[in-house]
């Protein structure tokens, strides 16, 4: 039975195979996970869809078409519970024949330095997974040959083994073509205010043992602000809007991108129809949503679409940043960590626990005027939220 790289999203045509799960001529059960592939959006699992013996054909690092055959499961119904048969021990002896040679198992980095500097692949002892060869070894090998006295290698590239060469994932080159295209696309500007959190906290921390025994979900500040921008929004929708060619496109519906961060980059999935949402299901989508992420089961579906983002780069330590727009939006709030800061208040200084927010938004369909404004409508929702919980 053939592995094959499924069809994920109409706008998806590649992956990376990040990782193999399971080694060469391993023994997998139904539904175990086999690997794990990386898209410029998604990174997902494959699982064995019958018991039998795994032969790898594509190995990490390598990059194939959606479609592609990567590996294959050789069913073990010849196999008789107590005894070997002669199929049962062929099996094996065929997983292993069939195995990728030494040349397979490189790094693409590594193979490019080894040709490069001269030096065959099958003499260099690889210290990867299953014996793969790294850059690292590559570059050992070509220092032991320089200092044998034989012909001199590309040492100047090696640098003592204090510079590396990795390939950028699929994740990553989108990401960094996101970010230079709304920076080349859209006329970017950035506003910001400060927000004192004294009440949101307040309310929080009167709410959040009833609210968790109820909801079975904490309360957290992200609901507070995806509601507070909704509100804003109503009243500002150019900042709910995008541009398609010569038009503006209005959205009457709030569908609330949050970004969050993953170990390969970070990721923005979408709260539908946000507005229809009570504060329980703002936070459990954010949690469902950080659930997938960790276990790789994100879908294209979760990542489409979306009128407005929020990030919190509050929770990194971030005091003060400039959000990025999520094209083709026009819109993004940034959050950031809440500090003590003196104050003016009710005519003294005092401490209070204040979080800059910034706004960045495409001059083309707002003004700046509208962008402070919406902004300001965020801060004052924040600080004086109770209005919003009347819905709970």
């Amino acid at each position: 039975m053939d592995i094959i790289v499924p069809e994920v999203g109409e706008s998806v045509f590649e992956a990376l195979v990040a990782q193999w799960l399971k080694k060469n001529g391993a023994h997998v059960a139904r539904d175990e996970p086999l690997c794990e592939l990386e898209t410029d959006k998604i990174t997902f699992q494959i699982s064995a869809q019958s018991d039998g013996v795994l032969t790898i054909t594509v190995p990490e690092g390598e990059t194939v078409k959606i479609g592609a055959v990567i590996g294959s499961l050789a069913e073990q119904s010849a196999v008789q519970v107590g005894g070997a048969t002669a199929s049962s021990t062929a099996m094996p002896a065929a997983a292993a024949q069939a195995r990728p040679t030494a040349e397979a198992f490189v790094m693409p980095a590594a193979r490019k330095l080894a040709a490069e500097s001269g030096l065959a692949l099958n003499d260099i002892l690889g210290s990867g997974r299953s014996g793969r060869v790294l850059v690292e070894d590559v570059m050992a090998a070509a220092v032991g040959r320089t200092v044998s006295g034989a012909e001199p290698v590309a040492v100047s590239a090696l640098h003592d083994n204090r510079e590396r060469r990795v390939p950028m994932t699929p994740i990553r080159r989108r990401i960094a073509e996101h970010l230079l295209k709304a920076r080349q696309q859209t006329a970017m500007l950035t506003t910001f205010n400060e927000v004192d959190m004294s009440r949101v906290m307040d309310v929080r921390a009167h709410h959040k043992e009833s609210f968790f025994k109820k909801h079975n979900v904490a309360l957290g500040y992200m609901s507070f602000f995806v509601k507070a921008c909704i509100e804003a929004l109503r009243e500002y929708p150019a900042c709910n809007a995008s541009i398609d060619g010569n038009d503006e496109v209005y959205h009457d519906y709030y569908d609330i991108g949050v970004a969050i961060g993953a170990e390969k980059g970070l990721v923005v999935p979408v709260l539908r129809n946000a507005d229809r949402l009570h504060f329980h299901e703002v936070e459990q989508g954010i949690v469902d949503f950080a659930a997938k992420v960790k276990e790789n089961r994100l879908a294209i579906a979760d990542l489409e679409g979306g009128t407005f983002t929020i990030s919190n780069g509050g929770v990194y330590g971030s005091l003060l940043s400039t959000p990025i727009i999520n094209v083709p939006q026009s819109g993004v709030l940034g959050m950031h960590a809440i500090q003590n800061r003196p104050v003016e208040h009710k005519g003294e200084i005092v401490l209070r626990p204040m979080m800059y927010l910034a706004f960045s938004y495409d001059h083309r369909i707002i003004d700046g005027r509208e962008a402070v404004q919406f902004l300001k409508h965020v801060k004052e929702v924040i600080e004086d939220p109770e209005m919003l919980l009347l819905e709970q």
